[in-house]
C-alpha cells in the first residue's frame, strides 16, 4: 500500500528527488531524467554524474544516435522501483548519490570543435570529484571522455563491447570518425593495449594494436564466466574504462543502431558477462550508438537503460 501512496505523491522526481533511494513515480509520467535521479550541475556530495552526449557527427552509415541520450532516459524510468537483479542485493540507486548531469552542450554546425567541448564537459565532472557514465551519442565519443579520464587516471585498460573493433588506421587527429578512436587512443597513450580487451566482435580488422579480441562467436561457445574471467584477468587491478556499443548485441535484441552486424552476443550473455566481471576497478564508462529511429519497439533503448545501470553497479561494487 505504501508504494502505491508514493506512486500517487512522487512527480517530477527530475527536479524534487533525493540524491539516493528508490522511486516510484508512475514510469509513464512525470519529467524524464535518468533513473529518475535529481538533475543537477553542483556535484558536491554526490558519488556519480549520468550525462548524455547527443552527437552523431562521426557516424559511417545511419544517423540517429544523437536521440539516444533522450529515449534512454525515458527507457530507463521502469527501473527505479527496485535493485538491480543479479547483483545479491545491491542496489546503488539506494547506495549512491547519484546525479543526472544533463547533456553535453556543442556547436552541431561547428563540428570540429565537438571533441574539446566534451572533454571539458567531462573534465568539469571529475574536477567535481564524481565518477562519470556517458550516454551517447556515436562511438567517437568515447575518445572525447577517454582523454578526460586519462588526465586523472593515467593510461586506461579498456574494456570494449562492440562489434567492430574501431582500431582502423587513422594517423589524422583531427578526424573525427566513430570506426578509428581507438587507434588514436592507443597510439596517444590515452589506453594501454596490453591489457585491453573487446568482447563480440564480428567484423574484419586484421591489427587491433594489441587489444585482446573475444570474437562473437567464441563468447557463443563459451560460459558468460569464462569470458568474464578473461576480462578480469586481463585488466587485473588497473583503472578501466568500459565502453558498451549497443551493436555488441545482435540486431535481435537492438534493432536500433546505426551499423547493425548479425551474429552478435544476446541481452542475456551480456548481462551476465557484465555482473561477472564485478570487482574490476571501474573508474568510468558509457553506453553509445542507441539510435531510437531504428527501432519502433524501444528494446535498444531499454537495453541501454540497462547497461548504464550494470555500470552504476560495476563502479559501486567495490566502493560498498
Amino acid at each position: 500500500m505504501a508504494l502505491l501512496q508514493d506512486a500517487r505523491d512522487q512527480v517530477d522526481r527530475a527536479f524534487t528527488g533525493a540524491a539516493r533511494g528508490l522511486d516510484f513515480e508512475n514510469a509513464f509520467g512525470g519529467a524524464t531524467s535518468m533513473f529518475r535521479r535529481r538533475y543537477a550541475k553542483d556535484l558536491a556530495g554526490y558519488d556519480v554524474a549520468i550525462t548524455g552526449v547527443p552527437f552523431d557527427g562521426a557516424v559511417t552509415h545511419r544517423p540517429g544516435a544523437r536521440f539516444g541520450p533522450r529515449a534512454i532516459r525515458e527507457a530507463s524510468a521502469l527501473q527505479p522501483f527496485d535493485p538491480p537483479w543479479g547483483w545479491d542485493g545491491y542496489s546503488p540507486l539506494e547506495q549512491l548519490a547519484i546525479a543526472d548531469y544533463g547533456d553535453c552542450g556543442f556547436d552541431y554546425a561547428r563540428v570540429a570543435e565537438f571533441p574539446g567541448a566534451l572533454r571539458a564537459h567531462v573534465r568539469g565532472i571529475l574536477a567535481q570529484g564524481a565518477a562519470c557514465i556517458a550516454l551517447g551519442g556515436d562511438h567517437y565519443c568515447s575518445f572525447p571522455i577517454l582523454q578526460a579520464h586519462a588526465e586523472v587516471h593515467g593510461p586506461l585498460s579498456l574494456v570494449q563491447f562492440d562489434a567492430h573493433s574501431d582500431t582502423w588506421p587513422d594517423d589524422d587527429m583531427e578526424r573525427i570518425d566513430h570506426g578509428t578512436m581507438f587507434y588514436k587512443a592507443v597510439k596517444s597513450g590515452v589506453i594501454d593495449p596490453a591489457t585491453s580487451i573487446q568482447v563480440g566482435i564480428r567484423t574484419v580488422n586484421e591489427d587491433t594494436l594489441g587489444v585482446e579480441t573475444v570474437s562473437a562467436r567464441e563468447v557463443h561457445e563459451a560460459a558468460p564466466g569464462a569470458v568474464a574471467r578473461r576480462i578480469r584477468e586481463r585488466v587485473g587491478e588497473r583503472p578501466v574504462y568500459l565502453t558498451f556499443d549497443i551493436d555488441c548485441l545482435d540486431p535481435a535484441f537492438a534493432p536500433g543502431t546505426g551499423t547493425p552486424v548479425w551474429g552478435g552476443l544476446s541481452s542475456g550473455q551480456a548481462a551476465a558477462i557484465l555482473r561477472d566481471v564485478a570487482g574490476i576497478n571501474l573508474v568510468g564508462g558509457d553506453v553509445v550508438e542507441v539510435s531510437p529511429p531504428y527501432d519502433t519497439t524501444g528494446a535498444t533503448a531499454i537495453a541501454g537503460a540497462h547497461v548504464a545501470m550494470e555500470l552504476l553497479c560495476l563502479w559501486g561494487w567495490t566502493r560498498r
